[in-house]
C-alpha cells in the first residue's frame, strides 16, 4: 500500500503568539516597577548606616575626650569624612565616613530634623522623640536626624539616638 506522503508544516498560531509576548511583557512591567524602589532601598540603607556611623564617632569622641560633647561638627564639600571635634587643639577629633549621607550641620540646640532627602543633622545633648527631637538630655545623649526617600510617607523624618 502506497501511503500520500504529505509535507505538513506545522508552526505557532497567532494566539499562541500573542500570549507569549502578553506573558513578556507583564514580567517586563514588574521588573521596571520594582528596580526603583530596590534602588530606594538602597540609598535609605545607606543613609541609616551613615547616621550610625556619625553617632559612633560623637560616642567616641566623647570616650576620647574625658566625657566632653563635641561643639564642632563638619564635613568638607565632597568628602565622606565627617569630622567630630571641640573646635581647638586641646581635643582629639573623631572621623567617620559616611556614604551616602551630607550632613547638613551638627548642634546643640537642634530642634529640626533635615529637610532635605539625604540630609544628616547631629543634634548634640539631644535624644529622639518618635521621629524629631526631643528637649534637653544628659551630656552623653546624641541623635541623628534624617529625612529618607519614600514616595508614599507624608513623614519621612527618622530620628536615631545613641
Amino acid at each position: 500500500m502506497l501511503k500520500k506522503l504529505q509535507n505538513k508544516e506545522q508552526g505557532f498560531t497567532i494566539i499562541e503568539v500573542m500570549i507569549v509576548l502578553v506573558i513578556a511583557a507583564v514580567i517586563l512591567l514588574i521588573v521596571f516597577l520594582a528596580v526603583p524602589a530596590l534602588q530606594r532601598n538602597a540609598r535609605n540603607t545607606t543613609l541609616k548606616n551613615d547616621a550610625a556611623a556619625v553617632l559612633g564617632a560623637a560616642t567616641e569622641f566623647q570616650n576620647n575626650n574625658n566625657g566632653m560633647a563635641p561643639t564642632s561638627v563638619s564635613q568638607a564639600s565632597g568628602s565622606q569624612d565627617v569630622i567630630i571635634g571641640c573646635g581647638t587643639s586641646t581635643c582629639t577629633t573623631t572621623t567617620a565616613k559616611v556614604n551616602g549621607g551630607t550632613l547638613v550641620t551638627g548642634s546643640a540646640t537642634a530642634a529640626t530634623m533635615p529637610t532635605t532627602t539625604g540630609a544628616l543633622y547631629l543634634a548634640i545633648n539631644r535624644k529622639c522623640n518618635g521621629n524629631a527631637f526631643a528637649g534637653s538630655a544628659t551630656n552623653r545623649a546624641f541623635a541623628v536626624g534624617l529625612l529618607v526617600e519614600n514616595g508614599s510617607s507624608t513623614n519621612p523624618s527618622q530620628c536615631v539616638e545613641s
